[in-house]
Protein backbone atom coordinates (compact mmCIF):
# COMPACT_ATOMS: atom_id res chain seq x y z
CA UNK A 1 0.00 0.00 0.00
CA UNK A 2 1.32 3.28 -1.16
CA UNK A 3 1.98 5.71 1.81
CA UNK A 4 -0.40 9.24 1.72
CA UNK A 5 2.75 10.80 -0.27
CA UNK A 6 2.46 11.98 -3.57
CA UNK A 7 4.68 10.14 -6.34
CA UNK A 8 5.50 12.79 -9.31
CA UNK A 9 7.32 12.17 -12.49
CA UNK A 10 9.02 15.51 -13.87
CA UNK A 11 9.31 16.00 -17.21
CA UNK A 12 12.08 18.75 -18.89
CA UNK A 13 10.91 17.97 -22.70
CA UNK A 14 13.42 18.36 -24.72
CA UNK A 15 14.58 16.57 -28.27
CA UNK A 16 17.84 15.88 -27.61
CA UNK A 17 17.90 15.68 -24.05
CA UNK A 18 14.42 14.95 -22.36
CA UNK A 19 14.77 15.42 -18.13
CA UNK A 20 12.34 12.47 -16.14
CA UNK A 21 13.02 12.47 -12.55
CA UNK A 22 10.68 10.81 -9.88
CA UNK A 23 10.31 12.22 -6.87
CA UNK A 24 8.20 11.09 -3.73
CA UNK A 25 6.50 13.33 -0.96
CA UNK A 26 4.29 15.86 0.69
CA UNK A 27 4.12 19.52 2.12
CA UNK A 28 6.16 20.00 5.35
CA UNK A 29 7.89 16.31 4.76
CA UNK A 30 11.02 15.24 3.80
CA UNK A 31 11.21 14.53 -0.24
CA UNK A 32 12.66 11.31 -1.90
CA UNK A 33 14.31 10.81 -4.82
CA UNK A 34 13.54 8.13 -6.50
CA UNK A 35 14.83 8.12 -10.07
CA UNK A 36 16.19 10.43 -12.24
CA UNK A 37 17.99 9.87 -15.75
CA UNK A 38 17.82 11.56 -19.47
CA UNK A 39 16.67 10.49 -22.12
CA UNK A 40 18.56 11.35 -24.97
CA UNK A 41 18.20 11.05 -28.84
CA UNK A 42 20.34 11.71 -32.40
CA UNK A 43 20.37 14.86 -33.51
CA UNK A 44 20.51 13.13 -37.58
CA UNK A 45 17.44 10.74 -36.88
CA UNK A 46 14.53 11.02 -38.24
CA UNK A 47 12.19 13.58 -35.92
CA UNK A 48 9.61 10.71 -35.57
CA UNK A 49 11.72 8.23 -34.88
CA UNK A 50 12.91 10.94 -32.38
CA UNK A 51 9.42 11.00 -30.63
CA UNK A 52 9.01 7.45 -30.21
CA UNK A 53 12.00 7.29 -28.52
CA UNK A 54 11.11 9.56 -26.06
CA UNK A 55 7.61 8.02 -26.09
CA UNK A 56 9.15 4.69 -25.17
CA UNK A 57 11.59 6.63 -22.33
CA UNK A 58 8.19 8.16 -20.72
CA UNK A 59 6.43 5.47 -20.78
CA UNK A 60 8.74 3.14 -19.35
CA UNK A 61 8.93 5.45 -16.70
CA UNK A 62 5.45 5.76 -15.92
CA UNK A 63 5.19 1.87 -15.79
CA UNK A 64 7.70 1.56 -13.70
CA UNK A 65 7.60 4.15 -11.45
CA UNK A 66 3.38 4.45 -11.57
CA UNK A 67 3.33 8.61 -10.29
CA UNK A 68 0.11 9.91 -8.82
CA UNK A 69 0.65 12.73 -11.58
CA UNK A 70 2.92 14.10 -14.31
CA UNK A 71 4.40 17.23 -14.14
CA UNK A 72 5.96 18.79 -17.55
CA UNK A 73 7.64 22.30 -17.99
CA UNK A 74 5.47 24.42 -19.68
CA UNK A 75 6.81 25.22 -23.43
CA UNK A 76 7.13 29.49 -23.51
CA UNK A 77 8.14 31.20 -26.48
CA UNK A 78 11.80 31.90 -27.41
CA UNK A 79 13.51 33.60 -30.39
CA UNK A 80 14.74 30.16 -32.16
CA UNK A 81 11.50 28.64 -32.92
CA UNK A 82 13.38 25.68 -34.25
CA UNK A 83 14.22 24.70 -30.52
CA UNK A 84 10.66 25.88 -29.29
CA UNK A 85 9.25 23.27 -31.87
CA UNK A 86 11.17 20.26 -30.85
CA UNK A 87 10.55 21.40 -26.83
CA UNK A 88 6.45 21.46 -27.69
CA UNK A 89 6.62 18.61 -29.38
CA UNK A 90 8.41 16.51 -26.42
CA UNK A 91 6.18 18.52 -24.18
CA UNK A 92 3.49 17.10 -26.12
CA UNK A 93 4.60 12.98 -26.15
CA UNK A 94 5.24 13.44 -22.33
CA UNK A 95 1.14 14.55 -21.98
CA UNK A 96 -0.24 12.45 -24.21
CA UNK A 97 1.92 8.77 -22.86
CA UNK A 98 0.43 10.23 -19.19
CA UNK A 99 -3.17 10.68 -20.73
CA UNK A 100 -3.07 7.60 -22.08
CA UNK A 101 -2.01 5.50 -18.87
CA UNK A 102 -4.87 7.87 -16.76
CA UNK A 103 -2.90 10.06 -15.04
CA UNK A 104 -2.92 13.71 -14.39
CA UNK A 105 -0.72 16.42 -15.98
CA UNK A 106 0.22 19.69 -14.63
CA UNK A 107 2.11 22.08 -15.99
CA UNK A 108 4.64 24.73 -14.46
CA UNK A 109 6.29 27.16 -16.24
CA UNK A 110 10.26 27.52 -15.79
CA UNK A 111 9.80 30.55 -13.43
CA UNK A 112 7.17 29.00 -11.33
CA UNK A 113 9.67 26.17 -10.95
CA UNK A 114 12.64 28.18 -9.68
CA UNK A 115 10.26 30.30 -7.59
CA UNK A 116 9.16 27.04 -6.14
CA UNK A 117 12.70 25.59 -5.71
CA UNK A 118 15.21 28.78 -4.90
CA UNK A 119 12.41 31.46 -3.62
CA UNK A 120 13.38 33.91 -7.00
CA UNK A 121 11.24 32.84 -10.59
CA UNK A 122 15.48 34.25 -12.06
CA UNK A 123 17.16 31.69 -10.34
CA UNK A 124 19.57 30.24 -12.83
CA UNK A 125 20.25 26.60 -13.73
CA UNK A 126 23.19 26.31 -10.92
CA UNK A 127 21.02 27.68 -8.50
CA UNK A 128 18.03 25.10 -9.19
CA UNK A 129 20.71 22.13 -9.27
CA UNK A 130 21.96 23.37 -5.67
CA UNK A 131 18.74 23.39 -4.27
CA UNK A 132 17.43 20.27 -5.88
CA UNK A 133 20.74 18.61 -4.26
CA UNK A 134 20.12 20.15 -0.76
CA UNK A 135 15.95 19.55 -0.93
CA UNK A 136 16.32 15.46 -1.96
CA UNK A 137 20.06 15.39 0.58
CA UNK A 138 22.05 14.12 -2.20
CA UNK A 139 26.04 14.37 -2.38
CA UNK A 140 26.31 16.46 -5.72
CA UNK A 141 23.56 17.62 -8.06
CA UNK A 142 22.40 15.89 -10.98
CA UNK A 143 23.60 15.94 -14.27
CA UNK A 144 22.96 16.93 -16.55
CA UNK A 145 21.12 20.28 -15.78
CA UNK A 146 18.00 18.52 -17.86
CA UNK A 147 17.87 16.06 -14.69
CA UNK A 148 17.88 18.27 -12.18
CA UNK A 149 15.49 20.19 -13.82
CA UNK A 150 12.73 17.09 -14.33
CA UNK A 151 13.34 16.44 -10.13
CA UNK A 152 12.65 20.52 -9.56
CA UNK A 153 9.66 20.14 -11.64
CA UNK A 154 8.18 16.84 -9.23
CA UNK A 155 9.49 19.30 -6.05
CA UNK A 156 7.28 22.06 -7.38
CA UNK A 157 3.86 19.73 -8.06
CA UNK A 158 4.61 17.89 -4.64
CA UNK A 159 4.44 21.97 -3.12
CA UNK A 160 2.49 23.77 -4.84
CA UNK A 161 0.31 20.52 -6.74
CA UNK A 162 -2.13 20.81 -3.78
CA UNK A 163 -3.56 24.00 -3.71
CA UNK A 164 -3.65 24.32 -7.42
CA UNK A 165 -5.53 21.68 -7.74
CA UNK A 166 -8.13 22.45 -4.71
CA UNK A 167 -8.30 25.96 -6.43
CA UNK A 168 -9.67 24.50 -9.62
CA UNK A 169 -11.95 22.38 -8.16
CA UNK A 170 -13.21 25.29 -6.04
CA UNK A 171 -13.63 27.22 -9.26
CA UNK A 172 -14.97 24.33 -11.00
CA UNK A 173 -17.53 23.90 -8.25
CA UNK A 174 -18.70 27.53 -8.42
CA UNK A 175 -19.02 28.07 -12.45
CA UNK A 176 -21.08 24.72 -12.27
CA UNK A 177 -23.50 27.20 -9.54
Amino acid sequence: MRSPETRVLGIDPGLTRCGIGVVEGSVGRPLTLVDVGVARTPADLDIAKRLRLLEQAVDDAIRTHRPDVVAVERVFSQHNVKTVMGTAQASAVAMLVAARHGIEVRLHTPSEVKAAITGSGRADKAQVGHMVTRLLRLDSAPKPADAADALALAICQIWRGGATSRLDAALAQAAAR
